[in-house]
C-alpha cells in the first residue's frame, strides 16, 4: 500500500444543493489551520477547478472515470496528492448520476469508491426539516460500499432549525451532522450561462471569503471532517499509464492561449506536453500583439469568447500573426471556444456579428435554447497530427453555440469541438457521437 493521503468528497442528493461553496469553505478552513490542501473536481468542469486553485495555491485536477479509466484517475490523484497534507475532492450533480442509469461510470459515487473517500454530503435544508434525513439516510443505504463521514446542511434557518435538522438524523439515522451554513445570499457566487465566473476574468471578493470562512468558524465541525478523512485507508500504488517514461520525447515549443478569454484547460494536458518534451509558452489572445516567436504549434482550448468578441474582434495584429502562423505550416490544436475564435466570424447571443481569425469556413452563433449537454465520442475522419483516421476518443460536449455556413475546405486547423456542433458534416476532420445525455444541466455553482 502507498503512503496514506487523507482525503474526502464532497457530494450532494442533486446540483444546486452548495457543493461548491461548501467546497471553498472547507479549503479556506484546512487553509486557515496551515495544511496543504490538493483540491479535485469530479468530471468535466473547468471553472470550478479554478476557484479551488486560487485558495490553494496548488492546481486543481478533474477525476473523470468516464473520458479516463479507473487506473489513469487513481494515477492523477497520486500524482497531485503528492506533498499535500489533506486532498479535498468537489463531486458533481448528484452523488450517484453518471454516464447512465445502470453505469455510474463518471460520477461522485464512483470516485469515492475507486479511491476509498469518504463523503461529506450537502443537504440544502433551506425548505425541508425532518425530510432532510430520509434524503441522507436514502444516499446511505442506496450503495452500501460508500462511507458518509457526515452531513453538512444549507441554506438553514437559524440555530433551531438546524438543532431540529442534527436531532432527526443522529436519531433516526446515526449519521452525524457536521455542522450548517445559514442562508445568506451574499455567498451566492457570480455566474452566467455555462456555470461560475472564472477566475481569469475575476474571481470572488475577499468579503465574500471572510463571510464564508466566519460561517465556518461559527457552525461548521471541520475538526471532525479531518479526523474522517485521515480514517481513509491507505491506497495501492497506482499503475503508471499516462505518465510514462518514452524515448520519443521531441523539445518543442507550444503556444497556450490564456486569458480572460480561453483559459479552459486540463492540466495533465499541459503537464503531458511538458513530459514528452514540449516547453509550454502561454500568451493572451487580448492582451499581446503577436505570438511568441519560433513556435511549433499552437493550442487554443476553452472559455468564454463570446464575452470578449468585440474586444478580440479590433486585435487584428493578433489574428493576422495567428493566419500567418498557420499559412506558415504551423499546426493548430483548437477545441471549445478555441475552435470558435478560429472560425470567420461570432454572434454573440444579442446578434452582433464579430469577425474572428477565419481559418475554419464555418461561423458560430450563440443561442440561447439550444443546450448541448452529455459525454460523446469523438472519431476523426482523417488523419491528423495528433490522431488517426478511426481512432475513437472519449469527450464532453456543454455549450450554447452552433456552427452554421460549413464550407469545408482543405485545412491544417485540428479540431476538437466540445462547445460547437461537429456532427452531420461527413467531410470535416472529426465526427462526434452523443452517447448518454447528462440527467440534469451540469451546474458549476453552489
Amino acid at each position: 500500500m502507498s503512503k496514506p493521503s487523507p482525503r474526502f468528497i464532497v457530494a450532494a442528493p442533486h446540483s444546486g444543493s452548495g457543493k461548491t461553496t461548501v467546497t471553498l469553505g472547507l479549503l479556506l478552513a484546512l487553509r486557515e489551520r496551515g495544511l496543504s490542501v490538493q483540491p479535485f473536481k469530479v468530471g468535466p468542469d473547468f471553472i470550478d477547478p479554478s476557484h479551488h486553485s486560487q485558495i490553494c495555491d496548488r492546481t486543481s485536477r478533474n477525476l473523470d472515470t468516464w473520458m479516463g479509466d479507473d487506473v489513469a484517475v487513481q494515477e492523477i490523484f497520486s500524482r497531485a496528492a503528492a506533498g499535500a497534507d489533506i486532498c479535498v475532492i468537489e463531486g458533481v450533480m448528484g452523488l450517484f448520476d453518471g454516464y447512465g442509469p445502470d453505469d455510474d461510470r463518471g460520477s461522485t459515487a464512483h470516485v469515492a469508491r475507486l479511491l476509498a473517500a469518504p463523503v461529506v454530503l450537502v443537504i440544502d435544508a433551506q425548505r425541508m426539516a425532518t425530510s432532510a434525513a430520509a434524503v441522507a439516510l436514502g444516499c446511505r443505504d442506496f450503495d452500501k460500499a460508500l462511507t458518509l463521514a457526515g452531513v453538512i446542511f444549507n441554506n438553514v434557518g437559524g440555530p433551531g432549525h438546524y438543532e431540529w435538522l442534527r436531532k432527526t438524523l443522529e436519531t433516526r439515522t446515526a449519521l452525524k451532522a457536521l455542522g450548517y451554513l445559514s442562508f445568506d445570499p451574499s455567498l451566492k457566487l457570480e455566474e452566467r450561462h455555462l456555470g461560475l465566473v472564472p477566475t481569469a476574468e475575476r474571481g470572488p471578493q475577499q468579503s465574500f471569503y471572510q463571510r464564508l470562512t466566519d460561517q465556518f468558524r461559527q457552525h461548521v465541525d471541520v475538526d471532525n471532517i479531518l479526523q474522517s478523512s485521515r480514517r481513509a485507508p491507505g491506497l495501492r500504488a497506482p499503475t503508471t499509464t499516462i505518465f510514462h517514461p518514452s524515448e520519443s520525447v521531441v523539445p518543442v515549443r507550444i503556444g497556450v492561449a490564456y486569458d480572460r478569454a480561453l483559459n479552459f484547460y486540463y492540466q495533465e494536458n499541459l503537464d503531458l506536453l511538458s513530459w514528452f518534451g514540449a516547453e509550454i509558452v502561454p500568451f493572451s489572445l487580448l492582451d499581446d500583439e503577436a505570438l511568441p516567436p519560433t513556435l511549433h504549434g499552437l493550442y487554443l482550448g476553452g472559455g468564454f469568447p463570446e464575452m470578449f468578441a468585440g474586444t478580440f474582434a479590433s486585435r487584428h495584429a493578433m489574428k493576422q500573426s495567428i493566419r500567418s502562423f498557420h499559412r506558415s505550416g504551423g499546426v493548430i490544436y483548437a477545441e471549445c471556444g478555441g475552435l470558435m475564435v478560429l472560425c470567420e466570424a461570432l454572434v454573440d447571443f444579442e446578434g452582433h456579428r464579430h469577425e474572428m481569425v477565419g481559418r475554419v469556413p464555418a461561423e458560430t452563433i450563440m443561442t440561447r435554447d439550444k443546450l448541448s449537454l452529455g459525454y460523446v465520442e469523438v472519431e476523426p475522419l482523417q488523419d491528423t497530427p495528433i490522431a488517426a483516421a478511426g481512432e475513437r476518443y472519449r469527450a464532453q460536449s456543454f455549450h450554447y453555440s452552433v456552427l452554421q455556413n460549413i464550407r469545408p475546405r482543405n485545412s491544417r486547423v485540428v479540431l476538437a469541438s466540445h462547445r460547437c456542433r461537429t456532427s452531420g458534416s461527413s467531410e470535416g476532420p472529426v465526427r462526434s457521437t452523443c452517447r448518454s445525455p447528462t440527467p440534469d444541466r451540469q451546474r458549476s455553482c453552489a
